[in-house]
C-alpha cells in the first residue's frame, strides 16, 4: 500500500467496510481522524483537545480584563460642593415641594429611595409591570390554533440478498429504490374547556423503481378529523383558565410593588426636602453663634489689651469660637449631605450650576386623626395588603389546578378520516378512488391513573396549607400595619408636642441671650454666662426647626402608611385612570410606552412663598443692637424643562376628608 497521509485512512475504511469488529474499528476510526493533522507532539495535543472539547471539565475561572468590556460614557458632572470649596455658584433654584414631587416622578425610570442621607436604587423600575404583563399573552397562547406543516423529500434503497443461479455465487445483491414525497398538513385548537380539536392532511406520493407495480407511482391522501375531550383531568373552564388568571394576578403585584417604590419615592422625597430645610436653618443659627463667639472674643481681648481683662476670659472666649466654628462645619456639611441626598432622589447630578433652596413653609398647626378611618384605609389601600390578597387569590386559582391534577385522566376520543389512492398503472392510465369510498373512524374513552395519585394529593395537600399560611401572613401583615400606624401616630404628636416646647425655649433663650449679652458688655457676668446662653439659643433653634421637619416628614409617612400619599398628591398612574397597557396603548411604533408616559402636572397641594422656607423660623439675629434679617444672597433660578412655579401662594393644602385630618395653615 503507497505511504502517505491518505493511506491509513482508507485502509481503515476497508477494513470497516470487511466487517472487522465494526465498535473496535470505530473507535479506530474516530481516533484516525484526530491523527490526520500530522504526526508527533501535535497530534497528541489536536487530539486532547478534541477529547477535551467534549468530555472535559471547567477547572479554571475564565475572566476577563475589565478594560475588554464594553465602555459605557460617564455622566459630565462638575465635582460636588464640599465644606472647604466656599465658592459656590451664584444661582439658587428656588424649588417648592410640589416641583420637587414632580421632577421625582418624571425622572423615576428606576424608582429611587431615600435611605438615611443618600438615596438607593429601589430595585423597581417603570417597565417590570409592562414585562410581566406580557405573561398573559403567554397564557393565552395555550389556545391559539397551531398550524403544522411537513414537506419532505426521501428516497430510501436498503440492499437485498436474491438467489440467482446465473450469479457466480447463485446469490446477487440488489435493492427496490423508493422515492417519495410526504406532505402533512395539520391546523389544531384547544379550547376552554380543555378539548382538543385538530384536522390534519396528509398526501405521500411514492415512486418505485425497478419493477412493475399496479400503480406507479402512487398518491395516497387522507383527510382526517379529531376531537379529544378530557372528562375529568384537564376539563372544564376553571382549570384552564387558571395559569391566566394567574398572569393577570402576577401583573397586578408587579404594578402594586412598582406603586409601593413610588410611594416610597414620594414619601422620600418630602422627608428629604424637610431635612434640608432644616439642615439650613440650624446652619444658620450655627453660624450665628459663631458670630456671637466672635464678638465676645474680641471684646475679652480688647479689654485685655486695655487692661481691663483678664487672659483667662480671653482663652475661654478662644476655646468656645473654635468649638462653635467645629460645630458651624458639621451643619454645613450636613447641609450639602441633605442636598445631595434630595438630588439623587430627584434624578439630578450630584453637583450642579444652581442650589437646591426650599420655598414651601412647613405645616405648622396641629391635625387631628380619625383612627378607624386611616385603618380602614390601610387595609384597603396599602401596597403591601393588596399583594398579600392577590396572593391569597393566585393560591384560590393553583387550588383549583391542583384540585383538577388530583383527579384520574379520562379522555374522549373521537376520529374519523377519509382515505385516498390515486396512481398510474404499467398501461399509463390514470386512476383514483371515489371521494368518501374509503373512511376510517375511531370511538372510544382512554382512562389512566397513577395507583394512589400520591404525588397529585401531595399538590392538593401543600396548596390547601399555602393557602392557610397565606392566610396568616395577610392577618400578620394587617396587624403590622395597625402597629405602624400606632408608631406614626405617636410620632405625629410627639414631634408637634415637641416643636410646640422647643418654640417657647427658643423664646426663652432668645431673652436669656440678650440679657446675658447686656450684663456682660456692663462686665457685671462672666463669660460663662453668655457661653451657656449662645449655646442654649443656637440649640434651641436647630431644635425647633428639626421637630417641625420632622412632624411635616410625619404627616407624609402617615399618608404613606394608609397608602393614599399618591392619591393626596394627586398622583394617578395611567393604568388606573383608563386601564390601558401595552402595545395597542403606544402611539407610534418607536415609542416604547413604560417610558413614553411622562407625569403630567399636577394640582398644587404646598403653598410656595418664593423665599427660603427657612424664613419661617423668623431667622432675626437676637442682639440688642441688631435686628437683621438673614436671607442668602443670589437670583432665583428655574432650570429649563421644569414649568415655573407660580409666585403667588396656592389654595391651602387639604389631606382630604378621607383622612379627618385637615391641614390648612
Amino acid at each position: 500500500m503507497k505511504r502517505g497521509r491518505g493511506a491509513p485512512f482508507r485502509g481503515i475504511i476497508l477494513a470497516y467496510a470487511r466487517g472487522r469488529r465494526p465498535l473496535r474499528s470505530l473507535g479506530f476510526l474516530c481516533f484516525a481522524l484526530v491523527s490526520l493533522a500530522g504526526p508527533g507532539v501535535g497530534s497528541l495535543a489536536l487530539g486532547q483537545g478534541v477529547i477535551r472539547q467534549f468530555v472535559g471539565e471547567e477547572t479554571s475561572l475564565r475572566i476577563r480584563d475589565p478594560a475588554q468590556l464594553a465602555r459605557v460614557p460617564l455622566p459630565n458632572v462638575p465635582p460636588p460642593p464640599t465644606v472647604r470649596d466656599t465658592a459656590q455658584g451664584p444661582l439658587e433654584w428656588r424649588i417648592p415641594l410640589d416641583e420637587a414631587i414632580r421632577v421625582a416622578l418624571s425622572n423615576s425610570e428606576i424608582v429611587r429611595v431615600l435611605t438615611g442621607v443618600a438615596a438607593a436604587s429601589s430595585g423597581r423600575t417603570v417597565y417590570d409591570a409592562a414585562i410581566t404583563n406580557t405573561t398573559i399573552d403567554e397564557a393565552k397562547a395555550t389556545f391559539d390554533p397551531r398550524l403544522e406543516v411537513n414537506n419532505n423529500f426521501r428516497r430510501t434503497e436498503p440492499p437485498q440478498a436474491f438467489f440467482d443461479p446465473l450469479a457466480p455465487a447463485g446469490v446477487s445483491l440488489g435493492g427496490l429504490q423508493t422515492t417519495t414525497h410526504d406532505l402533512d398538513v395539520g391546523l389544531s385548537k384547544r379550547n376552554i374547556l380543555g378539548g382538543d380539536l385538530n384536522l390534519r392532511i396528509d398526501a405521500d406520493t411514492s415512486r418505485f423503481d425497478p419493477g412493475v407495480f399496479p400503480l406507479n407511482p402512487e398518491t395516497r391522501s387522507a383527510l382526517q378529523l379529531g376531537y379529544v375531550q378530557p372528562l375529568l383531568q384537564g376539563r372544564g373552564a376553571p382549570a384552564n383558565r387558571a395559569p391566566i388568571i394567574l398572569a393577570r394576578i402576577d401583573t397586578e403585584r408587579s404594578f402594586f410593588q412598582f406603586k409601593d417604590s413610588v410611594q416610597e419615592l414620594v414619601r422620600g422625597v418630602i422627608e428629604a426636602y424637610w431635612n434640608l430645610v432644616f439642615a439650613r436653618t440650624d446652619a444658620w443659627a450655627r453660624r450665628q453663634q459663631v458670630e456671637q463667639g466672635q464678638f465676645a472674643f474680641e471684646l475679652a481681648r480688647a479689654r485685655l489689651e486695655t487692661g481691663f481683662g483678664e487672659a483667662a476670659d480671653v482663652a475661654q472666649t478662644q476655646v468656645a469660637l473654635f468649638n462653635f466654628r467645629a460645630t458651624l462645619i458639621a451643619a454645613e456639611a450636613n447641609v450639602l449631605q441633605r442636598e445631595a441626598a434630595l438630588r439623587n432622589l430627584l434624578g439630578l447630578p450630584p453637583a450642579g450650576p444652581e442650589r437646591l433652596v426650599p420655598t414651601t413653609p412647613p405645616f405648622p398647626d396641629s391635625v387631628t386623626f380619625d383612627w378607624f378611618r386611616i385603618l380602614e384605609l390601610s387595609g384597603q389601600y396599602r401596597p403591601d395588603i393588596i399583594e398579600l390578597k392577590l396572593i391569597l387569590e393566585a393560591d384560590q386559582q393553583r387550588l383549583i389546578v391542583a384540585e383538577n391534577q388530583a383527579q384520574p385522566r379520562l379522555d374522549a376520543v373521537t376520529l374519523y378520516r377519509w382515505n385516498g389512492l390515486e396512481g398510474e398503472t404499467p398501461g399509463g392510465d390514470r386512476i383514483r378512488s371515489d371521494g368518501g369510498q374509503f373512511t376510517d373512524w375511531t370511538l372510544g374513552v382512554n382512562f389512566s391513573v397513577p395507583l394512589g395519585l400520591r404525588a397529585e394529593r401531595a399538590g392538593l395537600r401543600r396548596q390547601e396549607l399555602l393557602i392557610a399560611r397565606d392566610q396568616a401572613n395577610l392577618q400578620q401583615g394587617l396587624h403590622s400595619a395597625a402597629h405602624r400606624l400606632a408608631i406614626v401616630v405617636r410620632d405625629v404628636a410627639q414631634f408637634y408636642a415637641q416643636y410646640e416646647a422647643f418654640r417657647q425655649v427658643r423664646e426663652a433663650a432668645r431673652v436669656n441671650l440678650e440679657q446675658q449679652r447686656a450684663e456682660y458688655l456692663e462686665s457685671r457676668e462672666i463669660f460663662l454666662n453668655l457661653l451657656l446662653a449662645i449655646t442654649d439659643w443656637g440649640n434651641a433653634v436647630s431644635a425647633e426647626a428639626q421637630t417641625l421637619a420632622q412632624y411635616n416628614a410625619s404627616l407624609a409617612t402617615l399618608e404613606r402608611e394608609t397608602g393614599t400619599i399618591l392619591e393626596t398628591h394627586g398622583v394617578r398612574f395611567f393604568e388606573e385612570r383608563f386601564r390601558s397597557i401595552g402595545p395597542l396603548g403606544r402611539l407610534g411604533p418607536e415609542r416604547c410606552y413604560p417610558e413614553s408616559m411622562r407625569p403630567t402636572p399636577n394640582p398644587p397641594m404646598y403653598p410656595n412663598t418664593g423665599e427660603p422656607s427657612e424664613n419661617f423660623f423668623d431667622l432675626n439675629v437676637p442682639t440688642a443692637n441688631s435686628s437683621r434679617r438673614v436671607e442668602p444672597p443670589g437670583p432665583a433660578l428655574s432650570p429649563p424643562g421644569f414649568t415655573p412655579t407660580p409666585e403667588a401662594l396656592p389654595p391651602p393644602r387639604n389631606v382630604g376628608p378621607s383622612l379627618g385630618m385637615p391641614r390648612s395653615p
